[in-house]
C-alpha cells in the first residue's frame, strides 16, 4: 500500500493516518528533487578532454572531429 503526505517542519505528515507508531517506512520525493542533488552540485567533477562539449559527437558516436 502507498501512503501519501507532505513534509511540514521537517516531519512527514500523511494525508490519512493509519500506520502504527514505530512502523518503518521508506520516503522518496515524488518530484524527483532531493536537497543538494541538483546538476550544479556535480558540475565540473568529471574528467575528460577539454573539447568534449564542442566535439561530443566525436567522443560519443565516433564521428570525425569538426
Amino acid at each position: 500500500m502507498v501512503y501519501h503526505g507532505k513534509v511540514a517542519n521537517g516531519v512527514v505528515v500523511l494525508d490519512r493516518p493509519g500506520l502504527p507508531d514505530g512502523t518503518e517506512v521508506r520516503v522518496e520525493p515524488v518530484n524527483g528533487k532531493e536537497p543538494g542533488k541538483s546538476l550544479l552540485s556535480v558540475a565540473g567533477i568529471a574528467d575528460g578532454p577539454p573539447d568534449l562539449a564542442a566535439q561530443h559527437d566525436h567522443y560519443a558516436h565516433g564521428k570525425p572531429k569538426s
